[in-house]
């Protein structure tokens, strides 16, 4: 009985130790004003709430930035990795452990303000129009399941960046953003404000998005995150980030 224990706590200690030695991952995409590059670092409201859970659980690590189907598939493979921010759908709900919510978002259409051809009062109305999605994203599934087809009205994209460069260049009617990141994506493209306009939010897409972690992450590593989460939802930081659909932090 005593060799029996002493081979688990050999067993359990080498475990540990495989753990520690797997580096933690943050992977993220583009998406301001939830996720900005800043001088080579990802920043943005978001961002600010997954450092103060990190640094909350005592985690170090540094955050990488990709385009969302990178991010998703290097989640989805690799333990130790979290992303943000993730819609919590059905099919995703066994694939990764959900540490805590980090944004609320209402996506819908945005045009170009000359645009005054572009008029949608309900879903349906979008389809005689080309709307650019990226790859693996929420919205594109929404839509894809609600009639929308590949080729047709929806053109993929890598990222956030190259849907609003096919906006601006004439190869789609529609892309799909947030009210609250137009100010910052027509900064981040040098375009004035003005230049675009948000034509109509699809209900179904409002959502709080998540911090979450590869299904094969440490179940310790997944508790320390969610009780640092637990506090972090108590701050001021918090409220305001997840209140901030209209009225980003200044």
């Amino acid at each position: 009985m005593v060799k029996l224990r002493l081979c688990f706590v050999l067993l359990y200690g080498m475990s540990g130790a495989i753990f520690a030695a797997t580096p933690l991952r943050v992977v993220t995409e583009l998406s301001p004003p939830h996720q900005t590059m800043q001088h080579g670092e990802v920043a943005g409201l978001s961002t600010a709430l997954v450092r103060a859970v990190l640094t909350e659980a005592e985690l170090e690590t540094k955050i990488e930035m990709y385009p969302w189907a990178r991010s998703l598939r290097i989640a989805r493979s690799r333990p130790n990795v979290l992303i943000y921010n993730m819609a919590r759908t059905a099919e995703r709900e066994a694939e990764f452990h959900w540490i805590g919510t980090v944004a609320a978002y209402q996506l819908g259409f945005v045009a170009l303000n000359h645009r005054n051809d572009i008029k949608i009062e309900k879903l349906q109305d979008a389809k005689i129009f080309t709307i650019a999605v990226q790859r693996d994203d929420l919205s594109a599934n929404f839509l894809m399941n609600n009639g929308f087809a590949l080729g047709q009205q929806l053109v993929l994209a890598a990222d956030i960046t190259e849907s609003w460069q096919l906006l601006l260049n004439g190869k789609v009617d529609l892309v799909i953003d947030d009210p609250v990141a137009l100010a910052d994506m027509a900064a981040s493209l040098k375009l004035p404000e003005k230049y675009i306009r948000f034509v109509y939010a699809v209900p179904e897409l409002a959502q709080q998005t998540w911090l979450a972690a590869n299904i094969q992450t440490s179940p310790e590593l997944v508790t320390r995150l969610k009780q640092a989460h637990h506090k972090v939802a108590a701050t001021a930081l918090y409220q305001q980030v997840m209140s901030s659909s209209y009225h980003p932090l200044q």
